[in-house]
């Protein structure tokens, strides 16, 4: 036991440093949610439909990234453009939505509209906590503080916007509307798709002028997300 000790406490250092700036943000929405505070068993089921989101994106990424490499090069300006919004952000973001909805929209406890944004963001901060362990375990810990600051509050933007599309449909179905259902469930889609994609296109084509962009990105996506977040959490109602 003694010569596993370190190999341990690294593996624990490693982890931590993973799923602590998830966590926080997680505590954060959860404290966010005053009028009904959703069931810990599904806050957990949620949270492991990120990770099943993760491992599904892994998967259909590297089919994505097989079809364009054999359709672009990477030397054309377009290619990060491309891979960026048709294969990474429409992959994660497609199945955060599927595993979402699969867990969430018939389950009793969706009955409030902020419920939407509190599923959303724990699917995403699940499938960005175990893309941080993936990062971190190789790339090392110079990763997790420009992801902690970066890379996880950006996958809580993306779900927000999401959540708050996602608890518009559930509460124009519970009307009986069910063509507004769909089309604020696509428009929720959308906006996750194009801010994944303008996140990582900025970040994969790197330039000087690209960073400044992307930084100017992130903070105006981030002073508008928390508005939302209160906006939604103060004027939460039955769906």
């Amino acid at each position: 036991m003694i010569f596993f000790s370190p190999i341990m406490s690294i593996l624990g250092i490693y982890v931590l440093a993973a799923v602590l700036p998830a966590f926080f943000l997680l505590r954060y929405i959860y404290k966010m949610d005053t009028v009904e505070k959703e069931p810990p068993y599904l806050l957990w089921s949620l949270l492991l439909a990120g990770v099943l989101a993760a491992l599904a994106s892994i998967v259909l990424e590297n089919i994505g990234s097989v079809i364009i490499n054999s359709t672009l090069d990477n030397s054309d300006p377009y290619y990060y453009i491309i891979f960026a919004f048709l294969v990474v952000a429409v992959v994660e973001e497609g199945t955060k939505l599927f595993f979402l909805k699969r867990r969430s929209w018939r389950d009793p406890n969706f009955n409030f509209m902020f419920d939407g944004i509190v599923y959303s963001v724990f699917v995403s901060l699940g499938f960005a906590a175990f893309e941080n362990i993936k990062y971190v375990f190789n790339y090392g810990l110079s990763v997790a503080m420009p992801r902690a600051l970066l890379a996880v509050p950006g996958h809580l933007g993306f779900a927000v916007f999401m959540g708050v599309f996602y608890g518009r449909a559930k509460l124009c179905e519970s009307r009986g509307h069910y063509f507004a259902s769909k089309v604020n469930m696509a428009m929720g889609y959308a906006a996750a798709v194009f801010l994944h994609g303008f996140y990582d296109s900025c970040c994969m084509i790197g330039t000087r002028q690209a960073t400044t962009v992307f930084v100017v990105f992130v903070v105006v996506m981030y002073f508008i997300v928390f508005h939302m977040i209160k906006r939604a959490s103060s004027k939460d109602r039955p769906v």
